[in-house]
C-alpha cells in the first residue's frame, strides 16, 4: 500500500520516499500560490475595482464560508471516494477560477461579485481538498513517518506564510495585482501534476460506506467526535484559539499603527514573527514528541509558548517592539507544533473509513469561530480602544492550554494511535 515500505531508515528520512516528495513539492508550491493570492485578491478588489473595507471584508470572508457550508457533506463524501482524483480536480477547480479573474480585467469585464464568486468557488475547492488531502497522507506514509511528515509539510506552509506576502508585492508592484493570480494559477498546476505523477496504489471505498446514506455519514462524524475525550478536547482547544487568536489578529494592524506608530514596512516585518516561529515550530515537533511523548509534549510546550501572547499589548515603540516580536514568535512555535501532533494523532487513531468525517467535523468546528472571532476583536478595538481589545483577546490566548491539560492527555506519556471504543460502565 505504501511507498517502498521496507526501505531502510536514512538522515533524508521522509524525503527518501518519492511518493512524499512529490507531495510535499505539490503542497509547498500551491501553499506559495495561496499565500499570494490572499495579498492579491483584496489588491485587485482596491486598486482595479476601487471597493472600501467593508467589501474587502466580504471577500475574506467568502474565503471560509464554504467551511460552514459544505465542509460537514464534504467530510462524508469524501469517505467515500478516491482521494487522488478528487484532490487534482480541486486543484484544476481552481485553476479555472483564479485564470478568470485576470481574463475578465484584460477584457474590462471584471466586477466585484465575480471576485466573491471566484472566492468561494476557491475556497469550495479548498474544503475538499484539505480533507481528502489529510486522509491522503496516511495512504502516502505508514503510520512510524506521520509525525515527521506532518512536520515537514507544517514547515513548509509556514514558509510559504512567510514568503508569499513579500512574493506578491513584488508581483503586484512589478507586474500588476492582476498578474500575481496567474501565478497561482500555476502553482495549482503544479500541485495537479506531482499528484498525477504518485505512484502509490489507494485502495477502493468500502462498499458498505458507499451505500450508506450522506445523512447518516455527516452524524456518524459528529457523534464520533463528540464522544471521543481525546477529540473532544482538541476541537474545544482548537475552536476557543482560533477565536481568541483572530480577535487580536483583527485589532493588531490597527493597534500597531495608531497605537505605537509603526510605518507599514516595521509592520509588515513584525507580522512575520508568528509565521517564522511556524517554522522553527516545524522543526522541533518530532524531536519534543520524541524526547517527551506526543501527549506530554503537546502540553509541555502549550504551557511554555502560550502565556507570552500577553507581550503583544505591551508593545511599545523602540526597543518595546521586541515584545512583540517574541510573544507572536513564541506562540507561533506552539500553535504549529499542537497542529502537527494533533493532525498526525487522527491520521492514526480513527479509523480509515472515518478520517475524512472526523477530519471536515474538526475543520468546521474551528473554523466556525474566525469569523466570529474577527468581529468581536474589531468590535473590541472599536468599543474599548486598540491596547484594551488586544489585552482581552490574549488574555484568552494564554490560559487555553488548560483545555488540553483537563483532557485525559495529562495522564499519558504519549497519545493512543488507534481508537479504542469507551466501554460502558457495568451496572448493578
Amino acid at each position: 500500500m505504501h511507498d517502498t515500505p521496507d526501505r531502510p531508515r536514512t538522515r533524508w528520512g521522509v524525503f527518501a520516499r518519492r511518493d512524499f516528495r512529490l507531495l510535499w513539492v505539490g503542497e509547498t508550491v500551491s501553499g506559495l500560490g495561496s499565500s499570494i493570492t490572499v495579498v492579491a485578491l483584496p489588491l485587485i478588489a482596491v486598486e482595479v475595482l476601487d471597493v472600501g473595507a467593508t467589501a474587502v471584508g466580504l471577500l475574506a470572508a467568502a474565503v471560509w464560508l464554504p467551511w460552514l457550508l459544505v465542509g460537514l457533506p464534504v467530510g462524508a463524501w469524501v469517505d467515500r471516494t478516491r482521494k487522488r482524483p478528487l484532490m487534482i480536480a480541486c486543484d484544476l477547480v481552481a485553476v479555472a477560477a483564479l485564470v478568470s479573474i485576470p481574463l475578465a480585467a484584460w477584457l474590462d469585464a471584471l466586477t466585484f461579485q465575480h471576485l466573491v464568486v471566484a472566492a468561494l468557488t476557491c475556497g469550495t475547492a479548498a474544503v475538499c481538498f484539505n480533507t481528502a488531502y489529510h486522509s491522503y497522507i496516511r495512504i502516502v506514509l505508514d503510520g512510524r513517518d506521520l509525525l515527521e511528515g506532518n512536520a515537514k509539510l507544517q514547515g513548509s506552509e509556514a514558509a510559504t506564510r512567510v514568503a508569499g506576502p513579500g512574493v506578491a508585492g513584488l508581483l503586484a508592484q512589478a507586474f500588476g495585482a492582476v498578474f500575481a493570480l496567474v501565478a497561482d494559477a500555476v502553482t495549482f498546476l503544479v500541485s495537479a501534476v506531482c499528484l498525477k505523477r504518485i505512484g502509490v496504489v489507494e485502495p477502493d471505498p468500502t462498499p458498505d460506506e458507499e451505500r450508506a446514506p450522506l445523512r447518516q455519514q455527516i452524524t456518524e462524524g459528529l457523534r464520533f467526535v463528540g464522544r471521543d475525550r481525546y477529540l473532544r478536547s482538541m476541537v474545544t482547544w482548537g475552536a476557543v484559539i482560533n477565536m481568541a487568536l483572530m480577535g487580536y489578529q483583527a485589532v493588531q494592524v490597527v493597534f500597531l499603527v495608531r497605537t505605537v506608530g509603526l510605518n507599514p514596512a516595521m509592520v509588515g516585518l513584525l507580522l512575520t514573527s508568528g509565521s517564522t516561529g511556524g517554522i522553527v515550530g516545524a522543526l522541533v515537533a518530532t524531536r519534543v514528541s520524541r524526547r517527551f511523548g506526543t501527549a506530554r509534549g503537546l502540553l509541555i510546550l502549550q504551557i511554555a509558548t502560550a502565556p507570552f501572547v500577553l507581550l503583544l499589548p505591551m508593545t511599545t515603540a523602540g526597543p518595546g517592539l521586541l515584545l512583540f516580536a517574541t510573544g507572536a514568535f513564541l506562540v507561533g512555535i506552539g500553535v504549529s507544533v499542537a497542529n502537527i501532533v494533533v493532525g498526525s494523532f487522527r491520521q492514526t487513531y480513527c479509523p480509515p473509513h472515518m478520517l475524512g468525517r472526523v477530519v471536515a467535523t474538526a475543520m468546521v468546528i474551528n473554523h466556525s469561530t474566525i469569523p466570529i472571532g474577527s468581529l468581536l476583536g474589531g468590535m473590541l478595538g472599536d468599543a474599548v480602544g486598540y491596547r484594551s481589545a488586544m489585552w482581552i483577546t490574549t488574555g484568552v490566548v494564554a490560559p487555553s492550554w488548560l483545555i488540553l491539560a483537563l483532557s485525559p492527555m495529562r495522564r499519558e506519556r504519549d497519545l493512543p494511535q488507534t481508537h479504542e471504543p469507551e466501554q460502558a460502565p457495568a451496572k448493578g
